[in-house]
């Protein structure tokens, strides 16, 4: 008996059961399909011609490792990171919550040094703009904001997260809402300068998968878009970024003014 399995079989193998950077644990879970479906033929059961994807719980069980995916809608307060893991690249939603308090920090997700360097970073930015981008400067005494990242079992590091965090950050102190298809990377500055990051193919390729349409890069970062693939590059929208105006122009959505009622 010939057996074939499909390419989107393979993919949900790689994804869903394996998620590593090699193929051996590939070589296994093909292989325990293999035996599986010979034991079948020895007992004298029909078995399938071709595996599907939606055949792999049969034979492998349900799956280990499931991939993020976008938000429903858009909201305030969560912006889309994109992060360069052992096994490629993953999207890394970054959520922000304020309440009252007196101006403390929070931050949850098991965060590296690093990371939670650039949260400082991103939150003295945001301080430092304030007036300009409408947020009242006294709301940051009077509120205590937590930043987490999800998935907390995952050691996370790295600069890469600064201009998520502070665009995350600014949405949640001006109530501006953050697309849901918008996936950005990138290290900023106080200045809001926004700094090159490593691994740009990988997230690049974790964005298109995951649904995204707009993919934010450093500007510094373009001579790195010879390694992205034509074909990805075409179905992207990919907006190079300099300083975090750009960052915001392109991710906020700007609350719609309420009409005023003409009362006679």
């Amino acid at each position: 008996v010939k057996l074939k399995i499909a390419d989107s079989a393979v993919q949900g193998i790689i994804r869903e059961y394996t998620y590593e950077a090699g193929v051996r644990n590939l070589e296994r879970e093909i292989g325990q399909i293999c035996r599986k479906i010979t034991r079948r033929l020895a007992e004298g059961k029909t078995t399938p011609r071709i595996i599907t994807r939606q055949g792999l719980v049969k034979y492998l069980g349900p799956p280990r490792f499931t991939e993020q995916v976008l938000n429903e809608d858009d909201e305030v307060g969560i912006a889309t990171g994109i992060a360069y893991t052992e096994a490629g690249g993953d999207i890394m939603p970054i959520e922000v919550a304020l309440m009252p308090g007196k101006g403390n920090l929070t931050l949850t997700g098991q965060l590296g040094d690093v990371m939670q360097e650039s949260v400082q970073a991103a939150l003295s930015y945001t301080k430092a703009r304030a007036t300009t981008l409408g947020i009242e400067p006294e709301s940051f005494d009077n509120s205590d904001i937590h930043v987490h990242v999800p998935e907390g079992a995952i050691p996370k590091d790295g600069p890469s997260a600064g201009i998520t965090m502070a665009t995350a950050i600014l949405s949640a102190f001006s109530d501006y809402k953050i697309r849901r298809d918008v996936a950005m990377t990138g290290e900023i500055t106080l200045r809001g300068k926004v700094l090159p990051i490593g691994g740009l193919k990988e997230k690049i390729l974790a964005a298109h998968r995951a649904g995204i349409k707009i993919v934010i890069v450093p500007e510094k970062n373009k001579k790195d878009m010879v390694d992205v693939p034509r074909k990805v590059q075409r179905e992207l929208t990919i907006v190079f970024a300099d300083t975090m105006d750009t960052v915001l122009e392109t991710a906020l959505i700007e609350p719609k003014k309420k009409r005023k009622v003409k009362r006679k």
